[in-house]
């Protein structure tokens, strides 16, 4: 029989740290993330809120600095090559940013051409884009003349518009009705399979990560508290691979993972 492939990581860190000095005292948000992620693996990367997981998010994405340990993400370093990173990579955040006074193709056109993509070439992703998120009727409408989730879409599909070999969804599907939202779940499927690309996903819907993720990684205290396949933490957590992936969390961190706790840092 032969061997199966070697994995190969496309997110690497190393005592990942960050602390934020405030006058009260430091506050340890992230307290040593050690962390392989393999090139086209979907992986959830879950906590309660205040577990650290934005920060480590945020982190890897080259927004905020780490006060320690190392990374590497798409080959590049994250202190030394944030540059390199940012080319690679797609961030889908919490909340978006759009111009309202901007059409959706405008804004993804422009996305495009942010990455330094030939004007011709942004203009023929952002069609496919808007064909895989159901945008095409709305290619020309302002932005604040979008819904909620439509505006979602739009963000997630700039997030995409450079092809990136690793994306970053963060509460994706937040306000996405139940159809655009297993819209979105095939739409991850077919880019992972499609063009091997890595997804890190933040959710509070854990049945989305149990859906979606091929492992999950669960913090808490800026910390790995458990990770393993879904299948592996409810077995493991809740005594069933049966059970609700929520009996497993509920199991490992005595918290819901309900959006509605106290804002983390």
């Amino acid at each position: 029989m032969p061997t199966p492939p070697t994995p190969t990581p496309v997110i690497e860190t190393r005592g990942l740290a960050r602390t934020y000095p405030l006058p009260a005292g430091p506050v340890h948000a992230v307290r040593g993330i050690d962390l392989t992620v393999d090139r086209g693996e979907i992986l959830g990367f879950l906590g309660p809120n205040g577990a650290g997981k934005t920060t480590t998010l945020r982190m890897l994405t080259t927004l905020l600095p780490p006060s320690g340990g190392e990374a590497t993400v798409a080959g590049h370093d994250l202190r030394h090559d944030s540059a390199g990173v940012r080319r690679r990579i797609g961030y889908v955040a919490q909340s978006g940013g759009l111009d309202p006074a901007c059409s959706v193709r405008e804004e993804l056109v422009t996305q495009g051409r942010l990455h330094r993509l030939p004007r011709a070439e942004a203009r023929e992703r952002a069609g496919e884009l808007a064909r895989d998120l159901g945008l095409t009727p709305l290619l020309d409408r302002p932005t604040r003349a979008l819904s909620g989730g439509q505006r979602r879409r739009v963000e997630i599909a700039l997030g995409l518009i450079n092809r990136p070999e690793v994306v970053f969804l963060d509460e994706p599907t937040t306000g996405l009705d139940p159809g655009s939202r297993a819209e979105l779940w095939d739409l991850v499927r077919r880019i992972r399979a499609e063009h091997g690309t890595t997804v890190f996903l933040t959710t509070h819907y854990l049945d989305e990560a149990d859906a979606l993720a091929d492992r999950i990684v669960v913090v808490d205290a800026g910390v790995i508290v458990a990770e393993g396949t879904p299948a592996d933490l409810k077995a493991r957590h809740a005594g069933d691979p049966a059970a609700s992936l929520q009996d497993a969390f509920l199991a490992i961190t005595g918290r819901s993972a309900t959006a509605d706790e106290p804002v983390a840092i």
